[in-house]
């Protein structure tokens, strides 16, 4: 059973490292700031949530569960209010190609700064 669960364990280490590597590549690659934002949050996050469960599968020890649960925890909670930001400022700056938008919900926040109360 051991040996079993050491291959699900570096299958999902392998997994991992190739989803971290295609954020990787994605960042590096995509010429915009959603683009580059959608590339940096899905497939690292799951990428690294893979290698936590790998970790956890490998040792099998409460102690290292206790600690990855809240690394998952966080990287799932950092990470899209790190790209929420970023993509509102890109947006407040006009960094973000406006034509492709059906709607543009952040329109008028352009005209008020964010400090005017307003």
């Amino acid at each position: 059973m051991t040996d079993v669960l050491d291959v699900i364990a570096l299958i999902l280490i392998l997994i991992g490292a190739l989803l971290c590597l295609t954020a990787a590549i994605g960042l590096l690659r995509f010429r915009d700031v959603p683009t580059r934002l959608h590339a940096a949050t899905k497939p690292q996050v799951l990428g690294v949530i893979l290698i936590c469960l790998a970790i956890a599968l490998s040792l099998r020890s409460w102690p290292v569960v206790a600690f990855l649960v809240p690394v998952a925890l966080i990287q799932l909670a950092t990470a899209p209010l790190s790209a929420h930001m970023v993509a509102r400022q890109a947006h407040r700056n006009g960094t973000v190609d406006e034509a492709g938008f059906y709607v543009d919900e952040l329109a008028e926040s352009k005209q008020t700064p964010p400090a005017a109360g307003g």
